[in-house]
């Protein structure tokens, strides 16, 4: 596991940006996950200028993402696909057919999830982007997730409904579930790419880095791999 310390979010973003790129360079047509929420946004930012500055391309890249909201359809603004859209896929010249959500719009919730654990199956990741949640979730894979867990439908705990709280008008309209990759599925990539930022996180990135493997801490399974980049700035690092 490798540890870059960095001053700001924004420097978080170029770091993992360059490892983006070389990836890209080696292989054009790269499998990448993505996750949302604040703390890769500055990373898409990053990507969108270098895009439009260095072109950058990523026509042939086939990206996944990690979760979806249950309930909220991809022209929902609280959904991640529409996140995904106005922050990044919209603002560089990725093929539309490559990108993979989870649809928590659908009955079958349970079809679906068996349908996206197929799909990557059959697309090996070449680099997975995550974040962290404050109790330790690695998308949304609450503590006490099994490690050998593939996609499924999750009940929310009430440290991750409260922490999402702040992207909508009222904590009620948070829902209670969603659709995640599971964490076998997440370690299941060539290279992964951990951001962190914000004193909130720093707990949650001790117990990541130097915690007992174990599923009260999702993140820690990170431990077990062999090519992980941990980007944090000062705060998210502080106890360590």
């Amino acid at each position: 596991m490798r540890i870059v310390v960095v001053g700001s979010a924004n420097d978080t973003a170029k770091v993992a940006l360059d490892s983006i790129k070389e990836t890209l360079k080696k292989k054009p047509n790269s499998v990448i996950c993505f996750p949302t929420g604040s703390s890769p946004l500055p990373l898409y930012n990053a990507m969108v200028e270098d895009y439009k500055k260095k072109k950058t391309s990523y026509k042939d890249v086939i990206t996944f993402n990690l979760d979806e909201y249950k309930g909220l359809g991809s022209k929902h603004n609280q959904s991640y696909r529409y996140f995904m859209d106005v922050n990044l896929f919209n603002n560089i010249d990725i093929n539309p057919d490559n990108i993979n959500f989870p649809n928590g719009v659908l009955k079958d919730l349970k079809g679906e999830c068996a349908r996206y654990h197929k799909l990557l199956e059959e697309n090996h990741r070449d680099i997975q982007i995550l974040g962290i949640g404050s109790n330790g979730h690695i998308g949304f894979n609450e503590p006490g997730t099994p490690f050998d867990s593939t996609t499924h439908v999750v009940s929310l705990s009430a440290s991750t409904i409260r922490d999402n709280s702040r992207f909508f008008t009222s904590i009620k309209e948070v829902p209670k579930q969603a659709i995640t990759m599971g964490l076998s599925e997440i370690i299941d990539s060539d290279k992964i790419i951990l951001i962190a930022t914000g004193i909130n996180k720093a707990k949650a990135v001790r117990d990541c880095v130097k915690g007992p493997i174990d599923e009260s801490c999702p993140a820690s399974i990170l431990q077990k791999h062999d090519n992980v980049l941990l980007i944090l700035d000062k705060d998210a690092a502080s106890l360590l």
